[in-house]
């Protein structure tokens, strides 16, 4: 059962700082002090036990038509690629927890937290807390260099919980921020979206390379040539991996190939990929690039290859490389994007016992409500200025203030997280087991799970099935090199077992109509 948590802006701010708000809004006109000390200080139920039955009675209508469809959707102005992948019938009109009530007037499940952000689903009770932070006056407008309380306020939370404490233990913390040890993580840059979270990492590593500035003295290894390991595919490519969007980083996952040529031609940079769960691969990369004119830059990855069956790493695997890498002084980047807050310890790394050097989050730690991605890393990996790894926008307070909330109930609920992705990965081996002719076996992690099926096209039309005859969202993924047809699932924190028990039982049935 899902703990419900009661608090009030005062209560996760601080009511010395929503005081001085509550003044500064005051003087400026925007409201009577009274009625906006009375908004800061109004408690919020996050998650009311009546949310979770309602929910669960909803189950009943899943799958159905709720009110007549909306016809006068418009036809917007997309581009080619994207009007041919849009599903305009499933967009929604509303939602609620992992339902949304989409164009057509069916009642769908979300299998995918939308596209793996919606942690806490959709219009979570605890979120009203941002309206009242607006309604007192905290502009969500600011800039790097007036960053304000509730961002400073995440920053030192988002230290505090990968390196394990507890929220009593800030003298701790503090010693945590003050260290200069190699592997703690105790700095934070705040930006907006998780491909350019992944970018500041890939450039810090590079600038151990190539100077940022000229201005910037000679780097550490300048003039060697920076490799960089990645997850590679099972056919020795590099289309496991997957770190944003910004050029270089799809050049680590084999795009835009003329240019990489050209660019590993001359030495500027170069990208390996070492294979999955295999110790042998990975100490003969190290071995083979970390000398001469080379140097291994960097070791950059995920810990379950959502784009790429939902692979899991191997926990023994993990823990060997990551040694070769700290023995080598090779830096570590932990992609947590897509795993960050969907564990029991907020950070996947920690059920690990990792200690890398770089970690990324995003969509899940803002519930998708914000664009709002930071990367966490090291007093010896500070190495860029301020323009360095900058974006206008990414220190607003409203979308700090979000991921403090999912933080706040998500550290709660660990417990039912635990329990619940215990419970979906039984689910899902015991649908792989009794359908050995279609799948392959389950993947994943916790609530992050997939199917692997042996043929593309059974995966395509069990997706399918599931989409438009249960009208819930699971996603196909058959276009990777060598990769086992995958349907993939990413169910959100507020799940509860009879949904996951519901969507097994729809599975089943689309296998069986097989």
């Amino acid at each position: 059962m899902l703990k419900n948590l009661c608090l009030s802006l005062s209560d996760l701010v601080g009511a010395d700082y929503a005081e001085h708000v509550c003044r500064a809004s005051a003087a400026l006109g925007l409201g009577d002090l009274a009625e906006l000390r009375r908004l800061a200080n109004d408690p919020v139920d996050f998650f009311p036990e009546d949310l979770s039955v309602r929910l669960d009675a909803l189950l009943d209508s899943a799958g159905g038509r709720m009110l007549e469809a909306f016809s006068g959707s418009s036809s917007g102005a997309g581009t080619r690629s994207f009007d041919a992948a849009l599903q305009r019938q499933n967009a929604p009109l509303s939602g609620l927890g992992y339902y949304r009530l989409v164009e057509d007037g069916c009642l769908a499940i979300m299998g995918k937290s939308e596209h793996y952000q919606a942690s806490l689903g959709h219009n979570f009770p605890g979120y009203q807390l941002l309206q009242h932070a607006a309604a007192i006056g905290i502009t969500n407008i600011t800039h790097n260099n007036t960053r304000g309380h509730v961002t400073r306020l995440l920053e030192r939370e988002l230290v505090r919980v990968a390196n394990g404490l507890a929220p009593e233990q800030q003298s701790e913390l503090d010693a945590v921020l003050a260290s200069k040890e190699p592997h703690v993580l105790n700095r934070v840059i705040n930006l907006e979206t998780g491909s350019l979270a992944c970018e500041a990492a890939f450039k810090m590593m590079l600038a151990r390379f190539y100077r940022l500035q000229e201005t910037f003295p000679e780097p550490v290894h300048a003039g060697k040539t920076p490799v960089f390991l990645v997850m590679g595919d099972y056919k020795g490519g590099l289309e496991a991996n997957y770190h944003g969007t910004t050029i270089m980083t799809q050049m680590l996952r084999g795009m835009w190939p003329g240019l990489y040529e050209k660019m590993a031609a001359t030495g500027l940079f170069k990208v390996v990929p070492v294979a999955i769960n295999d110790p042998d691969s990975f100490a003969q990369a190290v071995e083979k690039y970390h000398c001469g004119k080379c140097r291994v830059a960097g070791f950059l990855h995920e810990l379950v290859l959502m784009n790429y069956g939902g692979i899991r790493l191997k926990n023994d695997w993990v823990e060997n490389g990551h040694r070769i890498c700290q023995q080598q002084d090779i830096p570590v980047f932990i992609d947590e994007i897509q795993s960050c807050m969907w564990s029991p310890e907020i950070f996947l790394f920690r059920e690990y016992g990792s200690h890398p050097d770089f970690v990324s989050l995003g969509k899940g730690f803002p519930g998708g409500m914000y664009p709002a991605s930071r990367v966490l890393t090291t007093a010896a990996m500070d190495n860029l200025n301020q323009f360095g790894a900058l974006v206008t926008n990414g220190q607003e307070e409203l979308a700090s203030l979000a991921n403090l909330i999912t933080l706040r109930f998500a550290e709660a609920n660990a417990a039912h997280t635990r329990m619940l992705g215990q419970r979906w990965q039984e689910l899902l081996q015991q649908l792989a087991g009794r359908h050995p002719g279609f799948i392959r076996r389950a993947e994943g992690d916790g609530l992050l799970g997939t199917l692997l099926f042996y043929d593309a096209d059974q995966a395509v039309a069990f997706c399918r099935m599931m989409n438009e005859q249960y009208r819930i969202d699971v996603s196909a993924q058959t276009y990777k090199a060598d990769c086992p047809p995958a349907a993939l699932t990413k169910l959100p924190l507020i799940a509860s077992e009879k949904l996951l028990e519901f969507i097994a039982d729809k599975m089943e049935k689309a296998l069986a109509a097989f």
